[in-house]
């Protein structure tokens, strides 16, 4: 059975583990890349990644972008929002439909 974590500083992220998504505070990029390969490799489908980690690890993120697994989310977190997660939902929809229907 596929799996969903968040991975972010542990004040974005805490609210998640009453959802039953398991957490992952980490709060360095290196830290995430690590945390990510280890998700990726153990049945995670969803993996949210609070926006200011995301900036640092894009590299890393976009290794995912092909797979159909895990899809790896953007979300805001406490340090506000960066426009990131926005982004990139409206790079897949592009993608998917052949225009940009979300802006």
């Amino acid at each position: 059975m596929y799996k969903i974590a968040a991975i972010g500083d542990k004040n974005s992220i805490y609210g998640f583990a009453s959802l039953g998504i398991v957490i992952y505070p980490v709060e360095s990029g290196i830290d995430a890349v690590k945390t990510i390969r280890n998700l990726a490799e153990n049945d995670y489908a969803v993996i949210f990644i609070t926006e200011n980690l995301a900036s640092q690890i894009q590299s890393e993120i976009s290794r995912y972008n092909d797979e159909p697994l895990p899809a790896i989310i953007p979300i805001p977190g406490v340090f506000g929002n960066t426009g990131i997660g926005m982004e990139q939902v409206s790079s897949f929809v592009e993608r998917a439909v052949g225009s940009d229907i979300v802006n």
